[in-house]
């Protein structure tokens, strides 16, 4: 481990030959090059974790509404309890579970978010049939949980030969063509029927949908690609790309203190997310016992969008204007009716002059649970930032990922109420879309999908 004193915000230890382990959340494992001391015992297993297990910005950290917090989010428990983060050096270290028998649900959705993220889609070739796809499904499954773990697969390419784990996820998911192209039709669950158009969508459908969907997070930008490089090789010939899409979010240990993650708009992002402590958080975000589907027990529906925010208008409003659109203020993420960031918001609160006090277009109002009918959303998003477009405008924004047990109930209904009077809406451009059935994380020897597959 490092002995060089640290730079910036980073603590130092009191021995930094001799770093304490951490307590860790539910959901980790130590790999194969952590500490001793993170063995596991008869208890559970004992992790060293990286600074992103300590922040604020925990697994559920996403968009509120669909961008800035207004109806998602969680506060880590370490940021609850006031716990310092861990030493950068932890960061390679974090192993995320892979298989059911240590995770019911795949990886990628309840994780921490990470700090790099890339979204793949994939087309399965011409003469690829049902076999074809389970062996491809095969292959990705054995080398997500080699990644995963850290071990090199077979002809590795050396991209991360240095770094641990880094709390890579792989995840996969089957888009509503995947189901005619191997002639399964009639398993295809009815939650995958196609999105409705929105008013505000300007699609690409050359960056939408798919017959395979693939997420990739890590806390290194080189584990995650070498991640998307490995997979993406192993789909030839079965599959072709369709379309990729590169993520961010906050590093490990650059905030001074454990605090939620901020997008390009520069507001606080996934305030109030459900979270898995919530007594109906597995009823909202995971499939039940009860589905038709019976292979898709314990899964869940990923809702993907490219979201372009128009950053030079949106800078160019007052910050007042900006809190006012949001519904929260922009430094501590506190509604507008007072509080700080984890306080309820008031929405039936007025000013003086009789009008709310959290206007009634605002984006945290027409997102928030209270006005859609109970439904919530686990936002799981990362930003991006393409360049720049001919007008010199920036392409960036958000590609917002978003989970649940049922689309139609959780996202349709309140993309659908966004979509008739969001302030935020002129300041965004909806690019892309997908939706995508993620079964539930296979059994021991077994591959995703392999009920569907093999039923």
């Amino acid at each position: 481990m490092s002995t060089k004193k640290p730079h910036g915000n980073r603590e130092a230890t009191p021995d930094a030959k001799a770093v304490p382990p951490q307590t860790p959340r539910p959901g980790t494992v130590p790999s194969a090059s952590a500490a001793p001391d993170a063995s596991p015992t008869d208890a559970g297993p004992t992790v060293e974790l990286s600074r992103r297990r300590l922040l604020g910005t925990v697994g559920a950290a996403g968009a509120a509404g669909l961008v800035v917090g207004g109806a998602g989010g969680v506060i880590g428990a370490s940021a609850a309890r006031g716990d310092a983060p861990a030493p950068l050096t932890t960061v390679g270290t974090t192993r995320v579970p892979f298989r059911a028998d240590r995770a019911a649900h795949q990886a990628g959705i309840t994780t921490p978010l990470q700090a790099s993220g890339h979204l793949l889609a994939f087309d399965l070739a011409p003469d690829a049939d049902r076999k074809a796809a389970a062996a491809l499904l095969r292959r990705w499954t054995r080398t997500a949980q080699d990644l995963m773990e850290g071990r090199a697969p077979a002809h590795d390419t050396a991209v991360a030969a240095d770094a641990g784990p880094s709390s890579l996820t792989v995840t996969f998911g089957l888009g509503h063509s995947f189901f005619d192209r191997t002639g399964l039709t009639k398993q295809r669950p009815v939650p995958l029927d196609p999105l409705p158009d929105f008013s505000a969508d300007a699609l690409d459908a050359r960056r939408s949908n798919g017959d395979l969907w693939l997420q990739i997070g890590a806390d290194d930008a080189l584990v995650a690609f070498h991640a998307l490089r490995t997979l993406q090789k192993e789909a030839a010939p079965t599959a072709r790309l369709r379309w990729q899409m590169n993520g961010f979010n906050r590093t490990p240990g650059a905030t001074a203190r454990p605090m939620t993650t901020r997008n390009l708009m520069g507001q606080l992002d996934g305030t109030n997310n459900p979270k898995p402590s919530d007594p109906d958080f597995d009823a909202r975000i995971f499939v039940g016992r009860d589905a038709d589907a019976t292979w898709m027990r314990g899964g869940s529906y990923a809702v993907v969008r490219r979201i372009r925010m128009l950053l030079d208008d949106w800078e160019q409003r007052p910050r007042t204007d900006q809190e006012k659109i949001i519904g929260r203020r922009k430094d501590t993420g506190a509604p507008l009716t007072g509080g700080d960031e984890t306080t309820p918001m008031r929405l039936d609160a007025n000013r003086p002059d009789g009008l709310p006090v959290i206007p009634a277009n605002a984006h945290a109002r027409i997102a928030a649970p209270e006005s859609n009918q109970g439904a919530a959303l686990l936002r799981r998003p990362f930003s991006y930032h393409d360049g720049f477009r001919d007008d010199g405008a920036p392409d960036a924004g958000l590609l917002f990922i978003c989970w649940q047990a049922d689309p139609l109930r959780a996202f349709t209904q309140i993309q659908r109420k966004l979509d008739r009077g969001d302030a935020l809406s002129p300041f965004l451009r909806h690019e892309a879309s997908g939706l995508y059935a993620v079964p539930p994380a296979p059994e021991s020897g077994g591959y995703v999908a392999q009920p569907l597959l093999e039923g």
